[in-house]
């Protein structure tokens, strides 16, 4: 979700946006999954509208980086080099050993490992946000490791989801470029030359992403209802293992390197929080429907895990929390 600028001290009529919004998310998916289930045939012709929408989402994306986003990454490179490592050491390795470890068919492990594979979700922005974490670290992670996405995840989901089904690396770096690439890219453009133009857009791009992700987690899922039906808790044990470790390791990673508590919390969130939606998409194109349906089923449970984990370290408090001067809303992936 694209983080929305605002002052460095937050009203709480902002807290309570960004929080509706969180939880706002996972309702709409989880209506737009029980329709999808229920009347698979009426969403039959939806499929083709999945990668321009997730390029809209990246869009939106662009639209809000500013030159600040990247001046974290100068001023302070070692925690986004571990946070930006950690994503694809971790995940994609971690996707791997879930599937093996629940002996989860061919098609729903690729899709898995899939998932592993994907960037970071920009979803991570707010919910950093409201875990008291590092907000400014937390946009320049996800920045980071959207923008080298296309080079790591066909590779990586090559070597790793190979293994059970053949991946075409070329294409998919192809489509990555395509869906998210130039999307960001021309957003950043976008936001120098029309910097008024776009502030005013701002506050609608998270709910124009809400939307978005909603009809992909449709498509997905009318696509491959009957695969749900059939193997829906084994699936949903898969995400939830690869969620819960990717958080647990990701802060591990950032206490190891001795990172503040704020930019641990981030680290973890950013590593467990995955771009799930292009994961759904480049399963759906790559794959088979049922590959998608982790990266479908991984949009829900990461927004209301994400939401669990930041209002339990919320209460926890944190020293020194270091900021951005952005309020993030939720927009998701």
């Amino acid at each position: 979700m694209p983080p929305l600028s605002g002052p460095a001290t937050t009203s709480s009529a902002e807290e309570r946006s960004a929080r509706i919004a969180v939880t706002l998310f996972p309702l709409l998916i989880l209506a737009g999954g029980a329709v999808a289930l229920a009347a698979p045939a009426a969403f039959s012709g939806s499929g083709p509208w999945i990668n321009p929408l997730l390029g809209l989402i990246m869009f939106g994306m662009g639209l809000t980086l500013t030159p600040p986003d990247f001046a974290v990454i100068a001023k302070r490179p070692v925690p986004v080099v571990i946070g930006v490592v950690a994503q694809y050491a971790i995940m994609p390795f971690l996707g791997w050993l879930v599937a093996a470890a629940l002996g989860l068919p061919p098609a729903l492990a690729a899709g898995v490992i899939l998932v592993g594979c994907c960037p970071g979700g920009t979803a991570s922005n707010v919910v950093s946000y409201l875990a008291k974490g590092d907000v400014a670290l937390s946009v320049a992670m996800t920045t980071v490791s959207t923008l080298i996405a296309p080079l790591l995840t066909p590779l990586l989901a090559l070597w790793l989801a190979g293994q059970y089904m053949p991946v075409d690396a070329g294409s998919m770096a192809l489509s990555i470029v395509q869906i998210v690439l130039f999307p960001v890219l021309l957003g950043l453009v976008i936001r120098v030359f029309l910097p008024r133009l776009v502030n005013t857009a701002l506050p609608a791009l998270p709910w124009i992403s809400v939307l978005a992700i909603t009809v992909v987690v449709i498509a997905v899922v009318s696509a491959s209802a009957k695969a749900i039906f059939a193997a829906g808790l084994l699936v949903l044990a898969a995400v939830i293992l690869h969620n819960g470790l990717g958080y647990a390791l990701g802060y591990a990673a950032a206490r190891l390197f001795k990172l503040p508590v704020p930019s641990r919390r981030t680290t973890a969130i950013e590593v467990g929080m995955q771009n799930s939606g292009l994961a759904a998409g480049l399963a759906r194109q790559y794959l088979t429907p049922e590959s998608a349906l982790p990266g479908a089923i991984f949009s829900v449970w990461h927004n209301v895990s994400g939401a669990l984990l930041a209002a339990y370290w919320r209460r926890r408090g944190t020293p020194a929390v270091q900021d951005s001067g952005k309020v993030p809303a939720a927009v998701v992936e």
